[in-house]
């Protein structure tokens, strides 16, 4: 389980994030909703360790800079951070080593599910902006974390890859993972979220459910208008 508590992070006198807190639970799938510049990506990049902040975060209970928390999260960014001179099979290699994961075939299926077994033996530089993306999923879910994030995953990906993640999500979902998925393209996530917030100027101005949904005037995308742009 993800658990974030009242974290705040600022860039000088600018509050990125302003005292947020938000649970993810196994076998949930929560999105976080917002426009560009809302905060999202800073939010996450706490979350997974990247920056200091103020608050608390913990996954699986553990602190979430310990080695114990980052075994169990996968992260995949917005923007791929590959090894240029790492072929596609040996940046699987690199995290199978680094987690100590068993060899089940699991890296075959990934590149195999994403199109990419034929382009084993590319360099990490030789991909495609898609390619990279598929790459970097794949590198994510190959040590089976229990906590994953995706920042923007869908950005730059083929009409196949998208079918094939958004099938994951929900494959994930049922082995109990705890998923978090940012985005600023609300028809992306379709129905494949248990929980949304709708993040504003560092900060959530409303959370719903699924369960909610049907039981709501106004459906998640018009709430969504209606708080980022005013509309009605």
């Amino acid at each position: 389980m993800l658990d974030v508590q009242d974290v705040s992070k600022s860039y000088g006198k600018v509050k990125a994030n302003d005292h947020v807190s938000l649970t993810v639970g196994s076998g949930e799938i929560a999105i976080l909703l917002g426009p560009n510049g809302a905060g999202k990506s800073t939010l996450i990049k706490c979350i997974t360790g990247l920056l200091r902040f103020s608050g608390t975060i913990t996954i699986d209970s553990y602190p979430n800079k310990s080695l114990e928390a980052k075994r169990r999260l996968g992260y995949v960014p917005e923007t791929p951070a590959l090894y240029d001179l790492l072929t596609v099979a040996e940046h699987l290699e690199f995290i199978q080593r680094a987690y100590r994961a068993p060899d089940e075939g699991l890296a075959r299926t990934l590149l195999e599910r994403f199109e990419l077994w034929d382009k084993r033996n590319k360099l990490g530089k030789e991909l495609s902006k898609g390619m990279q993306q598929k790459l970097s999923i794949c590198c994510a879910l190959l040590p089976r974390p229990q906590v994953i994030v995706f920042d923007e995953p869908l950005v730059g990906l083929d009409p196949h890859a998208i079918k094939e993640l958004k099938q994951m999500f929900q494959e994930l979902k049922a082995q109990g993972c705890a998923l978090l998925i940012s985005t600023h393209m609300i028809d992306s996530v379709e129905n494949n979220w248990d929980v949304a917030h709708i993040m504003v100027n560092g900060t959530f101005a409303a959370t719903r459910t699924h369960l909610e949904e049907s039981a709501q005037a106004q459906t998640l995308e018009e709430l969504f208008f209606k708080i980022t742009e005013g509309v009605l």
